[in-house]
């Protein structure tokens, strides 16, 4: 026995029978529309140019995965920046907590790449070659249009595949995976392959779906948001009830035709948005706030000579006539904890160490015994040179008169932004040791000014009499 089928639409890609629901939103033109493309394709030249831009010799932006390195305008982070790392990333967080509750989703509409590159590259062209939505939905799969434009995204698909992974490999190296053989870098062009199959079946077929189904951000909105946040939203005091006007009919016989608010239930705001919801229902995970029905629902009522705005960025207060206020509780919170974080990533930068130090866990047996009955006591370090120039550290021991260190060089040259293990012996009187452990203190220096004392535990004998 087959299950009942549902009652009403669960997503708006989604028929009543389980199957996909393709969308074939039309293009509404309007100033709302005009902008986004100014934006869009300023986004679209910046996410192009930005691995080719170098800021010091350096891209100015990189996730290197490979080296562990974060490299941006300049700067070049590492996982022993994790105290950094982690303040810029709360701080990205909490500015997107502030952003939220004062605009809404407009970043999904206007910012995000998802949104920039279906809504103002993929579906212009699909538009192009296959006319109207009702076009679209008549085209067989096999026709030579339909096939053109799959040959187009397989290339544009290609293309946006290589510049996303430059800011992952590095152009240089983006570029030797491209053009050289495949057989001579098989890793390289199997990523290449599999990023841009991902990004065409991204944009050519799973589309709107990645903003309802995958990305988290609509749900979290509910939490984001509060009745002042800006939305889009439909005056529903204004427009309801919905329907058309007859005007040919005599007045005794036009009922309560004549008492119908300004929406006109044309379907213009269903039939131009990207994730096919109704915005009249009210507030929904999957409006992106693209305006798309702003400027449908403009141009009806420009023809209609009422005026605009019975569909527009607002506020669900201000949909139930309450004035719009800036400052709640939440943007008290929001903003207060932005600016410690942020006080607080920009002093940890300003005060970033040219060089870091660590102490790592030594390899094998922890001490030696001498011929002379000394303890040599095992050390390993870790530096990192943070800088962009070539380091010359030397190690020398602090406040130990007692003791020697042992170091395979008298000085350790390290290259800029890179790390080195340097394997030390201190060699200390075995009767120093108390419960098989002393302190001793190194100080690390540089030629350029670096100086770092730090405290180390050397591991000896339990007992100073033991063997």
């Amino acid at each position: 026995m087959s299950p009942p089928l549902p009652t009403e639409r669960i997503l708006s890609t989604l028929n009543e029978d389980g199957t996909r629901n393709w969308l074939r939103p039309r293009l509404a033109r309007g100033r709302f529309l005009r902008r986004r493309r100014i934006v869009g394709h300023a986004l679209i030249a910046l996410f192009v140019a930005l691995p080719f831009v170098r800021i010091g010799g350096r891209p100015a932006l990189l996730i290197d995965l490979v080296a562990r390195e974060l490299s941006v305008l300049g700067a070049v982070f590492r996982p022993s920046n994790g105290v950094i790392l982690m303040l810029f990333g709360l701080t990205l967080v909490l500015t997107v907590f502030v952003l939220t509750a004062l605009f809404g989703r407009v970043w999904c509409g206007w910012g995000c790449p998802q949104t920039v590159y279906l809504e103002l590259v993929f579906r212009p062209i699909e538009r192009w070659l296959e006319g109207t939505p009702a076009q679209q939905a008549r085209r067989p799969w096999h026709s030579l249009r339909r096939l053109a434009k799959w040959a187009i995204y397989v290339v544009l698909a290609f293309a946006v595949a290589n510049v996303f992974l430059a800011y992952f490999v590095g152009t240089a190296r983006l570029r030797v995976w491209v053009l050289e053989s495949p057989l001579d870098h098989l890793g390289g062009f199997g990523v290449v392959a599999a990023v841009s199959a991902l990004m065409l079946a991204n944009f050519g077929w799973f589309r709107e779906q990645t903003c309802i189904v995958a990305c988290p951000y609509g749900r979290l909105q509910s939490v984001l948001l509060d009745r002042q946040s800006l939305i889009v939203g439909y005056d529903a005091r204004r427009g309801e009830p919905r329907g058309k006007r007859k005007k040919h009919l005599p007045m005794a016989e036009r009922g309560d035709c004549a008492e119908r608010g300004a929406c006109v239930d044309c379907g213009a705001c269903v039939s131009v948005c990207p994730t096919g919801i109704d915005i009249r229902e009210g507030l929904q995970m999957e409006c992106i706030g693209c305006a798309q029905c702003i400027d449908a629902c403009d141009a009806v009522m420009d023809k209609l000579h009422r005026p605009r705005h019975l569909i527009g960025y607002t506020s669900q207060d201000q949909l139930a006539g309450k004035p719009r206020r800036l400052w709640r509780p939440r943007m008290i919170v929001y903003p207060a904890s932005l600016a410690v974080v942020g006080s607080l990533f920009v002093a940890s930068l300003a005060t970033r160490a040219t060089s870091e130090v660590t102490t790592l866990r030594g390899t094998g047996a922890s001490f030696l015994t001498l011929p002379d009955g000394r303890i040599a006591s095992q050390v390993r370090l870790k530096i990192e040179n943070e800088t962009d120039a070539a380091r010359r550290y030397v190690i020398s021991l602090a406040d130990a008169p007692d003791a020697a260190l042992t170091s395979p060089l008298a000085a350790w040259q390290i290259a800029p932004h890179h790390a080195h293990e340097i394997p030390l012996f201190v060699e200390v009187a075995r009767a120093t040791f108390v419960r098989g452990e002393r302190q001793v203190h190194l100080r690390i220096d540089d030629d350029g000014g670096f100086e770092r004392i730090i405290r180390v535990t050397l591991l000896g004998p339990a007992e100073a009499g033991a063997p």
